[in-house]
């Protein structure tokens, strides 16, 4: 492991000398100047979830800790600058599923990257959508990653794992789409995936079916040990609910995901329950593994959902921010508007 860290920092070094000394901080924690040719002005820093990250270079070994970040990149424009990527879960859209296909998988499926795994693969920046992954147990902390000079990036929704984050909309994904294309140099590519989202959004809301009381909605994500998972408050989840005018029934929950018990779920009683289909290989992770486990319990089977089919399944990663949970609209949408 020292050998490693040591030819590692050599190889940063070594990359580094090519950049410039200057600070590019516009003073409003928004991302650097542009300059009038349109391409981003390094070095500059940006202030991500309460960190200040200097990137001094277009990354060209990016690591993604996670599936969904991957995507991003991808749908930006700069796959092919990904070095590697972990934390699979579902099945590859078919429409990047090529260019994903070429990533190097530095985890287990499943399984977050761990630190000496991630050094190994020599990056030049690092991004994730999951506080529990910057961490010592896992890929490495933040602040020792950007000792190495390895500028790092965490989604705005998750700068404290599992709590609700104010605001929580697409407005800021979107924000964070414009902050990785500075990053990488592709504003307009940036702005492009900005607006191709944001009409997909604009078209699935407009064809929502009017109902003349609203209907009330579990997200289920997964089990731990027996215990459900749902979306609670202050995530794309509950804004998503917001938008297409359903009730979550976990709305008032302590955190935007929260261990949740299944005598509450039962005493709320979901006119729907939004399955999340996952293929990480956990118990009860695919949404047909979820079906059978709420039919099987005396409980659960009894609830108006299950007992009605009223089950709507996406891919798991739609429930987590990204270009996916865009994608959840229309699909969320087109099964509302499917049932009686």
């Amino acid at each position: 492991m020292k050998t490693k860290t040591i030819s590692y920092l050599a190889v940063v070094a070594a990359l580094l000398a090519f950049t410039g000394c200057s600070n590019g901080r516009d003073g409003t924690g928004e991302p650097g100047a542009r300059t009038a040719a349109g391409t981003t002005a390094y070095p500059f820093t940006m202030t991500n979830c309460g960190t200040d990250v200097t990137v001094k270079a277009a990354p060209k070994r990016a690591v993604t800790l996670n599936q969904t970040a991957a995507e991003i990149l991808i749908h930006l424009g700069v796959g092919g600058q990904i070095a590697g990527s972990g934390y699979e879960t579902d099945k590859t859209p078919d429409e990047i599923a090529g260019q994903y296909k070429k990533i190097p998988i530095l985890s287990a499926r499943g399984q977050e990257i761990k630190h000496e795994k991630l050094l190994e693969a020599q990056p030049d920046f690092v991004y994730g959508s999951f506080a529990s992954m910057f961490t010592a147990a896992q890929s490495g902390e933040r602040a020792e990653l950007h000792k190495l000079d390895v500028p790092t990036y965490l989604t705005e929704f998750d700068c404290s794992e599992h709590e609700s984050v104010k605001n929580a909309d697409f407005t800021m994904l979107f924000q964070e789409y414009r902050n990785l294309a500075k990053i990488f140099d592709v504003p307009a590519a940036g702005e492009k995936l900005v607006a191709d989202q944001r009409s997909v959004v604009d078209k699935a809301v407009a064809g929502v079916k009017k109902r003349g009381t609203p209907l009330k909605v579990m997200w289920f994500y997964s089990t731990y040990e027996g215990t459900p998972w749902a979306a609670g408050p202050g995530g794309l989840p509950q804004h998503i609910s917001e938008l297409t005018g359903v009730e979550n029934i976990f709305h008032d929950a302590k955190g935007k995901w929260a261990e949740v018990s299944w005598d509450v779920v039962a005493a709320r009683n979901p006119d729907v329950i939004i399955l999340a289909d996952l293929t990480r290989g956990e118990p009860n992770d695919t949404a047909s593994e979820k079906i059978a486990l709420l039919k099987k319990d005396p409980l659960t089977s009894r609830l108006d959902a299950v007992a009605k089919d009223r089950f709507i399944s996406i891919p798991g990663r739609y429930m987590d921010p990204g270009y996916g949970s865009v994608q959840a609209v229309p699909a969320l949408v087109d099964g509302l508007n499917r049932l009686p």
